[in-house]
């Protein structure tokens, strides 16, 4: 099963994709957002050409496991892509996420003026392998 994680931000959105078989996830080239409408755009013409099944969607909650302003718009964006797409979109609890991508990225030698970029994507594929591990096929 093919499953899209999307680390969503105000200005980029982090992009993972999983194989086929949905078993390893991949970054791909996030998107920098310019209008909502053309972010949903992006997200399905994606979803569409790569067959997703399922979309994970990274939830921001607090260290202490409650809501904040961005985790509200979090979940208003992936409520938006529910309503638009007929592939489930599920909540996957990010905390921490983005910590473990850049130190993936900073061990893998791979800090450079795209970091940003590269970070947000890497933390699309933080959230899902956790999504992964524990819906395993």
């Amino acid at each position: 099963m093919r499953v899209l994680g999307i680390d969503y931000g105000q200005v980029r959105v982090g992009l993972a994709l999983t194989d086929p078989e949905g078993r390893m996830a991949f970054p791909r080239p996030a998107l920098t957002r310019t209008t909502r409408d053309g972010l949903f755009e992006a997200l399905l013409a994606l979803i569409q050409a790569e067959g997703v099944e399922a979309v994970v969607v990274g939830l921001p909650l607090t260290l202490d496991g409650d809501d904040s302003l961005t985790t509200r718009q979090t979940r208003n964006f992936a409520e938006s892509l529910a309503r638009r797409t007929s592939a489930p979109v599920h909540l996957m609890d990010e905390r921490l996420s983005s910590a473990a991508a850049e130190a993936q990225l900073k061990e893998a030698g791979l800090c450079s003026r795209k970091r940003k970029s590269r970070l947000d994507s890497q933390a699309a594929v933080q959230i899902l392998e956790t999504w992964i591990a524990q819906n395993p096929a």
